[in-house]
């Protein structure tokens, strides 16, 4: 299943490994990707910490954690190849795993559907 935040930040879960990225809406948003700050392998997060940005031709945008946890893994493609975010959102153009999370986190997440509802309030 894949959450969503208010942020726009996706999440799925695998086992005890939490995958998160932007949603296509945000990447949509952003225009073309130019540069992905990522966070270190290592570091602890708390849900709304910033995780990392996202530069554009038109904005930078902070990356906040949707989770508590400790990242596990980043996606070293997005240093070479920062427009996976554009071309494959919530596929390839993953930002980071996290891992150590407490699942009670993800409550308070939306569901696609629930996100789909939200995008046409705001639009």
């Amino acid at each position: 299943m894949r959450y969503y935040s208010e942020d726009h930040e996706w999440i799925v879960v695998e086992g005890n490994v939490a995958t998160i990225g932007i949603s296509e809406y945000a990447a949509n948003e952003l225009g073309d990707i130019t540069y992905v700050e990522l966070p270190a392998e290592g570091d602890d997060v708390t849900i709304g910490d910033t995780l990392g940005v996202v530069e554009s031709v038109k904005a930078a945008s902070d990356i906040y954690s949707p989770l508590s946890g400790t990242v596990s893994a980043v996606n070293e493609n997005l240093e070479d190849e920062p427009n996976l975010v554009n071309d494959s959102p919530e596929d390839k153009g993953w930002i980071c795993r996290i891992s150590g999370f407490d699942s009670s986190e993800l409550d308070d997440m939306m569901s696609e559907d629930a996100y789909q509802k939200f995008l046409k309030e705001i639009s």
